[in-house]
């Protein structure tokens, strides 16, 4: 009787959807209810009709990443994979890490022609791009700490799949742009084309994703990494390159890793470890950044900006000699994060003028920028928290969908170092430290995090964005904690990122032009670009105030869980 009940009030939510436009909610504050944040409002609601029906934050988190599969298909994924950042509210944290690896017959020089000049059309496009995908056994890894089984928290996601959606303008126009992308990768018809263009109000309907979710709803696991829908993936390996095999599937692992901590003025942050190069970044950009006693200066002054970019510039050259699967290298966190290395590290910091990059690492000419991630921020009314990272990497990642499976895949390959010194589709550069190696995971800027104050979750917070995701979850907690912002102007005020290499720095329009002015006097190259990231972000006050805040940059929403 639960479970119909259950079924009755997503049916009738998800019709009443498909016929008008969502309620799109960018803040809310309230008390003893949870409250989800993610990049679309049905996903958001979803997870917040979990947390109605009994599930905790993590039952939400299962729910909404299913969710977003259906509804969010340019990032939400089953053909990725991510981090999961949990704090319960017995002071347990947790991290789990389904991060995509290398296929068996992976090797360090497979996107190199005869010449021995790197491909990255190869590695960014195509079944040859495509790592193991991990989402599916991070769900599933995530269910011991749920209240609710699987076959309840996928019903959701299969109910979008199945019935269909209204897209936005926004996703109209990205279906519309990527359409000869998809038709160029695609042998088999998908539900992403057709013959007209796309627009607002249309609805998405996606009758094989449905059906792969049904299997994974009857069979667990098995019903993903084993049976059909296994060899529909490799079936669509064998149209190209692809080389993922059923063995792949089969032994594809989550790892449990030990969270990382460190202290920021008090407050006690849990990030991700390796192979997230995002939970080091931050560690490293918090603490040089508190050497200048940042929280002196005003928020996007050109004084606190300059020693912010000053500090992002050391720590993502340290990414690029340091940092890859932890299974795989010699693991240098302790002394990366130490104040006495760090102090070392900035004391080439000069307060009057730019440090060069080359003064800090060697300089390569990098790739230009392209991104798309996604995040979701999860609390619910007994204090547990969860922070949760998910990507396919590109855009639509290998633009690839699985034939009679009807889901995109990643192209995280792209992710790996595919040669010493060549920048990925971010314009990171990678060495020895990330190169390719048969069931490695690849180095990723996903950084899903969760602040604590007196031992409870004070800010949860993530964000979409390449490369540019560490630097936005240090310009939200340092907004936050050191410039006092509320958590609106924390997520929505323009933000800056620099990441070593190019020598530039990015930020949005609408940037503080006397700042820009400041810094450009100082010898900073800036460049303006449209927008970066999307954070989602929850703040819980010293008054139990729940804030959370999606985005004003995408469609990004939040709901709470009714009463």
């Amino acid at each position: 009787m639960k479970k119909f009940h259950f079924l009755l009030i997503l049916i009738s939510q998800l019709t009443f959807a498909q016929f008008t436009n969502f309620n799109t909610v960018k803040e809310v504050r309230v008390k003893n209810k949870g409250v989800v944040v993610s990049a679309h409002p049905l996903a958001s609601e979803a997870g917040a009709t979990i947390l109605k029906m009994g599930g905790n934050a993590y039952d939400a988190i299962v729910a909404t990443q299913y969710a977003l599969t259906v509804v969010y298909p340019q990032a939400g994924n089953i053909g990725g994979g991510g981090f999961l950042v949990g704090v319960k509210n017995n002071g347990e944290k947790f991290t789990l890490d389904y991060r995509e690896t290398a296929p068996e017959k992976a090797s360090r020089d497979m996107y190199l022609d005869k010449k021995g000049n790197a491909n990255t059309d190869l590695s960014q496009n195509g079944r040859l791009a495509v790592g193991i995908p991990g989402s599916v056994a991070g769900f599933y890894a995530t269910l011991k700490h749920c209240n609710l089984p699987m076959n309840q928290l996928i019903q959701p996601a299969i109910d979008l799949a199945e019935q269909g959606f209204a897209i936005t303008e926004r996703e109209a126009n990205l279906l519309n742009s990527l359409r000869d992308e998809f038709l160029k990768h695609n042998i088999s018809k998908t539900a992403f084309v057709k013959n007209e263009k796309w627009k607002a109000g249309d609805l998405l309907v996606q009758k094989e994703l449905a059906e792969t979710l049904k299997r994974i709803q009857k069979d667990g696991m098995k019903g993903f990494y084993e049976g059909k829908t296994a060899e529909l993936i490799v079936a669509e390996m064998k149209r190209g390159n692809g080389i993922i095999s059923l063995k792949d599937l089969k032994n594809y692992k989550v790892a449990e890793r030990k969270p990382m901590k460190f202290d920021y003025k008090g407050h006690e942050i849990v990030t991700m470890p390796l192979p997230s190069s995002g939970g080091i970044i931050l560690a490293q950009m918090l603490k040089m950044s508190s050497f200048e006693n940042i929280e002196k200066y005003q928020h996007n002054s050109a004084k606190a900006v300059q020693i912010m970019i000053e500090a992002e510039r050391r720590a993502f050259a340290d990414r690029a000699e340091y940092m890859g699967d932890p299974a795989f290298i010699n693991d240098k966190t302790a002394m990366l994060i130490s104040d006495d290395y760090l102090k070392n590290r900035w004391k080439s910091y000069s307060p009057t003028q730019a440090t060069r990059s080359g003064d800090v690492g060697k300089i390569i000419n990098p790739a230009k920028e392209s991104t798309e991630t996604t995040h979701i921020s999860v609390v619910d009314k007994a204090g547990n928290a969860a922070a949760v990272t998910t990507t396919l990497n590109g855009l639509y990642g290998s633009k690839v969908v699985v034939s009679g499976a009807g889901f995109f895949l990643n192209n995280e390959m792209d992710d790996f170092s595919i040669k010493p010194g060549v920048p990925n589709m971010f314009g990171a550069v990678g060495g020895e430290a990330n190169k390719i190696e048969p069931g490695k995971r690849m180095l990723s800027s996903m950084t899903p995090t969760i602040v604590l104050k007196k031992g409870k979750p004070y800010i949860i917070v993530g964000t979409p964005g390449g490369t540019t995701i560490p630097t936005s979850v240090y310009q939200s907690i340092v907004n936050t904690i050191d410039f006092k912002l509320s958590p609106n102007m924390a997520v929505n005020a323009p933000k800056f990122h620099h990441q070593w290499l190019p020598e530039s720095v990015s930020v949005e329009k609408n940037f503080p032009e006397t700042t820009i002015s400041d810094l450009e006097k100082m010898n900073y190259k800036i460049e303006r670009i449209s927008q970066i990231g999307r954070t989602e972000m929850i703040v819980i006050d010293e008054k139990g105030n729940i804030i959370g805040v999606a985005d004003g940059r995408g469609d990004d929403s939040v709901a709470v869980e009714a009463p």
